[in-house]
C-alpha cells in the first residue's frame, strides 16, 4: 500500500489560503455521484449572499462525458440540490450541498438512486420510514500501516475497508455540519464505522462513499 505525498506537506502553507477573507461572497460546494455509483464528485460555486435553504440554491450543470454519465456528443448534465448543510473546512457561511443528477432531457441518471428511493418512501411516508447506510474507515500511518498494528505482522491479503475517508464523514465533521442522527462503533483496532440515519427527503443514496 502506498502512502500520498500530501501526507508529508507543510499543512500551514494550506492554513494561509483557507484564511484568506472572502468578503461577503459564500462558497457553496456541489457534491453528486458519478456513473460508477461509487465516485464522488464536486464543484464550487461562489454566490452574492449566504442561502438559507435548499429552494435559494441555483441548479448547476457539468459535463457528464467526464464523470461516466454521458456520451460526448450530448454531455450536459444538471445538479439538483437536494440537502445543504454548513461547510466544517471552509467554515460559515461556506455550504456542502448534496445534489441530484437529471440528464440533458430532465430525466433521473441511471446513477440518482435518490429519486427512486424518494419516490418509493414518500408512498409509505405513513409509515415514517429512515434511510440509513454504514460506512466503514481503517487510520492508517503515513508508513502505510494501521495505526496500532505492529508493522513486522501486518501484512495486507485484500483491500482494507475505507484506507481513506471522504469529506463530511469524520465524526467531528458531521456535527459542524449539521448532521445529528448517527453513532461510531469500533471494528477493530484503528478501523471504525460510521452508522448514520436520516430522512430520506434530506439525503442522497449513496451506495459505496469510501474507498
Amino acid at each position: 500500500m502506498t502512502t500520498s505525498a500530501c501526507s508529508h506537506l507543510n499543512k500551514g502553507i494550506k492554513q494561509v489560503y483557507m484564511s484568506l477573507p472572502q468578503g461577503e461572497k459564500v462558497q457553496v460546494m456541489y457534491i453528486w455521484i458519478d456513473g460508477t455509483g461509487e465516485g464522488l464528485h464536486c464543484k464550487t460555486w461562489t454566490l452574492d449572499s449566504e442561502p438559507k435553504c435548499v429552494e435559494e440554491l441555483p441548479e448547476g450543470s457539468f459535463d457528464g462525458s467526464s464523470t461516466l454519465q454521458s456520451e460526448g456528443s450530448n454531455s450536459d448534465m444538471y445538479l439538483i440540490p437536494a440537502a445543504m448543510f454548513k461547510d466544517p473546512f471552509r467554515k460559515d457561511p461556506n455550504k456542502l450541498v448534496l445534489c441530484e443528477v437529471f440528464k440533458h432531457n430532465r430525466k433521473p441518471a441511471e446513477t440518482n438512486l435518490r429519486h427512486t428511493c424518494k419516490w418509493i418512501i414518500d408512498v409509505m411516508s405513513n409509515q415514517h420510514p429512515w434511510f440509513g447506510m454504514e460506512q466503514e474507515y481503517t487510520l492508517m500511518g503515513t508508513n502505510g500501516h494501521p495505526f496500532g498494528w505492529p508493522s513486522s505482522v501486518w501484512e495486507q491479503t485484500e483491500p482494507m475497508a475505507g484506507t481513506s475517508w471522504r469529506l463530511i464523514t469524520a465524526p467531528a465533521c458531521m456535527l459542524e455540519s449539521g448532521f445529528e442522527n448517527f453513532k461510531l462503533d469500533p471494528v477493530k483496532e484503528s478501523a471504525w464505522e460510521i452508522i448514520s440515519g436520516w430522512l430520506v427527503s434530506s439525503c442522497i443514496v449513496c451506495v459505496k462513499t469510501l474507498e
